[in-house]
Order: structure tokens, then sequence, then C-alpha cells
């Protein structure tokens, strides 16, 4: 048996119930941390809480060479943790697939995802939100300044009034997370004057969401990571009162 598990957005105590159940009946636990991470909780503390040892994978070794993760798994119980939900990634669907095509079986246990958090905190309503897309580092793209992908994603979602989630880039190798303010620096290349939302760590006791225009939350710092960002499409009454009450947004920016 694999059994996928979602850490959820902050910490070890993130983990649903159903998680940590499946967690501590294991026989091996692996994990990857390439694709999202937990800003508060390190290894030792997943490990502490769950009084079990992790086994932490690179990208290589989770989509190139998963072969003994796939051996044990025929015949042991094998949980594998990703932060978020663990089936966000396209990473994890292929390694479901390569033990579905060796006749394992498979589970998902679900933890709270980024994309749920950010209409939460923000008020923005969940259906309103269009195709998501993440902004790259500079040195993942080979480029500079904004990828064409990314701004064409952000125009499409617009034009039918829809918001757009913009994940941050993660630089695991080098420990390095794209903040809020160095994203809307970016994106104000294009959108000066327009809003956005700046979200800083999701799923934390003290998140921080802060609306304004792209050029202003470039010079402001929202903390530690982890960071999204939203640029809203049309709003409704209900979600301008919202980035008002919850973001401080201007009421300038949110229209009437």
């Amino acid at each position: 048996m694999l059994t996928f598990v979602g850490l959820g957005l902050y910490d070890e105590r993130s983990i649903t119930v159903a998680g940590r159940d499946a967690v501590g009946e294991a026989d091996r636990v692996v994990a990857e941390f390439y694709t999202s991470t937990l800003a508060g909780a390190t290894v030792a503390d997943l490990e502490a809480y769950h009084g079990v040892d992790v086994e932490v994978r690179d990208r290589a070794g989770v989509e190139q060479s998963p072969g003994d993760v796939l051996d044990d798994a025929e015949g042991r119980d094998v949980v594998f943790l990703t932060a978020g939900d663990t089936m966000v990634s396209t990473t994890h669907v292929d390694l479901r697939l390569r033990a579905h095509e060796r006749g394992i079986e498979t589970r998902v246990v679900h933890g709270t995802t980024a994309q749920t958090a950010a209409s939460s905190l923000t008020g923005l309503q969940n259906y309103r939100f269009g195709k998501a897309t993440t902004l790259p580092f500079g040195r993942s793209h080979g480029g500079e300044g904004v990828p064409g992908s990314v701004t064409d994603t952000i125009d499409a979602n617009r034009e039918r009034g829809l918001h757009t989630l913009v994940f941050l880039d993660i630089d695991a190798a080098n420990d390095a997370y794209m903040r809020a303010d160095e994203a809307a620096e970016l994106l104000a290349d294009a959108w000066r004057d327009d809003l956005a939302v700046a979200v800083a760590r999701a799923g934390s006791p003290d998140p921080v969401v802060r609306a304004d225009a792209l050029s202003t939350l470039a010079g402001e710092s929202f903390g530690d990571p982890l960071h999204l960002l939203v640029v809203p499409g049309d709003l409704h009454h209900v979600e301008r009162d919202a980035l008002v009450e919850l973001a401080g947004a201007p009421r300038s920016l949110v229209g009437e």
C-alpha cells in the first residue's frame, strides 16, 4: 500500500486526524519538500510529533528513482508526505500511476491547499478564481522579468472577470522563497496601479493578508515565508467589502 498524505499548510499540527493515523501506522515514511514546504516545522518536528523516522527525497529521488519506494509498497505500508494537499503536484500523480502499473494499492489523504486558504483569508469567492500560475525566479526560467505564460494567464483571467492565484517560486536546493513584495515588483511593470493581495503564512497563527496597488505592495514587507499573491478580477460587492475589512484595501481601488 502506498498512501499519499497532505500535511497541510504550516506546521506539524496542520495534518488531518486521518493523515496522522496513516503516518503512525506506516512501516516507512518518505517525504519531499521541493514542490512546497512547511514553513513552521522542520523534519525533526515532524518526526517528534508522529514518532517516526522521515526520509526526505529530492526531486530526482522521487521523479527518476522511486523504485525502492515502490518495491517497499508492494508488501509494506509506505506513506508519502508532502506539504499542502498531496495531489496538487503532477509529480505525485505520476508516482501514483507508477504504483498502479505495478498493481500496488494506493490511497490519498488530503490536506488543506494554498488555493482554498487564499480564498478563505482574502474573502474572494472560490468559484470566481480562474487558472492559477507560478511566478518563477529568473534563474529558474533562464530569463529576466515575468515569463509570458504568467502575464498571459493573468490577462486571460481578467478578460473573463476571474481572479488569479499566483504561486511564488520555491528554490528548495538554495533554501530560497520568493516573497510577495518581490512578486509585486515584478508584476508592477505591467500593472503598476492595479489591485493585488499578498497572503503570507496561510495556515499559521498569524497570517498576513494585505491588499493594495502592486506598486505599493512592492515596497512593503510581509515577513517569513510562505507567500502568495492574488490578482483579483471583477469583484462582487461582498468581495469588495472583504478586501477592505480583512485586507486593508483602499476603497478607491476596489470600486463601488
